[in-house]
């Protein structure tokens, strides 16, 4: 464990963060730790290990102590993980091109692989919405090399985002993005987050976070909400209070629901993900390149079923 290094830009950070706290590394070894996802019945984390093929578990309440397990392997090189209202896992699959769920029997069930008749480009990261409709980014990222995935030529002409009914239907909610990746609700549903993250030497290229206001299924009025000013923009997650906490290349930055970055949490590798977790919601897991790392906060993260 080491002592938090923190980055206050506004002073309402201070009450958001606690200065005793340290960041503690539990596992490492990863070659892409991504997808961050807590399970509160079960006392565990799940998170994938991309080009390694696998999600892992971290077990608070294992009879070994504390410690970490394959949950599976052969993931279908497995990014962004969920759980619907059932608290069924909901998993983004770069390998297998599509979003899928794993049954309470463990069986897993394919709920998209397709669009307007051609395959999905390689889905990223996946939100559920309480009338039980699916939300998921579908950049290239997975169909870039054969590294986190199988190289291939996209077919679908934009990186788009999907929403999927609870009847199975699928519809293409927004299609402008360079590269959607993470994405999250507000605690009241009416905003869509969703970050764009094109990776490129470009420096006008997105490295931001969008928001959308949210109605009957669509979504309108898109907006830039934020920059990152180091790296890029991936997993995001939100707080009871509204705030958003972005994955970015030295660390998690906070930002207010106005936008306002409130200051920095300083990791010692590039963030790809993170989410709240344990009894109280206040314990930020964060996937950064190798390592799976915590810290303890003084916000409640939304809930997650």
């Amino acid at each position: 464990m080491t002592q938090a290094q923190y980055q206050v830009d506004d002073e309402r950070f201070l009450f958001l963060t606690v200065g005793s706290s340290r960041l503690e590394r539990l596992y490492g070894g990863c070659r892409w730790a991504e997808g961050p996802v807590w399970f509160n019945d079960l006392g565990c984390l799940l998170w994938s290990d991309i080009p390694n093929e696998r999600i892992l578990r971290y077990s608070v309440n294992s009879l070994e102590g504390h410690g970490v397990s394959v949950f599976r392997s052969q993931s279908n090189f497995a990014n962004g993980h969920t759980r619907d209202r059932q608290g069924r896992l909901v998993s983004c699959e770069h390998g297998s091109r599509r979003v899928t769920r794993t049954e309470v029997d463990g069986s897993v069930t394919v709920l998209a692989d397709t669009f307007a008749g051609k395959r999905l480009n390689s889905p990223n990261d996946v939100v559920v919405h309480s009338d039980g409709s699916i939300w998921f980014t579908d950049p290239t990222y997975g169909i870039m090399s054969d590294y986190e995935g199988y190289r291939a030529t996209p077919v679908q002409p934009v990186r788009g985002v999907y929403r999927i009914d609870t009847s199975g239907e699928m519809t293409l909610v927004v299609d402008d993005f360079a590269q959607p990746n993470g994405l999250v609700f507000s605690p009241d549903e009416t905003k869509l987050y969703i970050a764009d993250s094109a990776f490129s030497h470009d420096p006008s290229a997105p490295r931001h976070i969008r928001v959308f206001d949210v109605a009957g299924g669509k979504l309108s009025n898109g907006r830039v909400f934020a920059h990152i000013d180091a790296g890029l923009p991936d997993g995001i997650r939100i707080d009871v209070d509204g705030n958003i906490w972005s994955s970015a290349g030295d660390g998690v930055h906070c930002f207010a629901p106005d936008g306002t970055r409130l200051g920095k949490i300083f990791v010692p590798e590039t963030v790809a993900n993170l989410t709240f977790g344990g009894p109280k919601r206040n314990r930020l897991f964060i996937a950064a390149t190798s390592s799976l790392f915590s810290i303890y906060v003084a916000a409640t993260g939304a809930q997650i079923p």
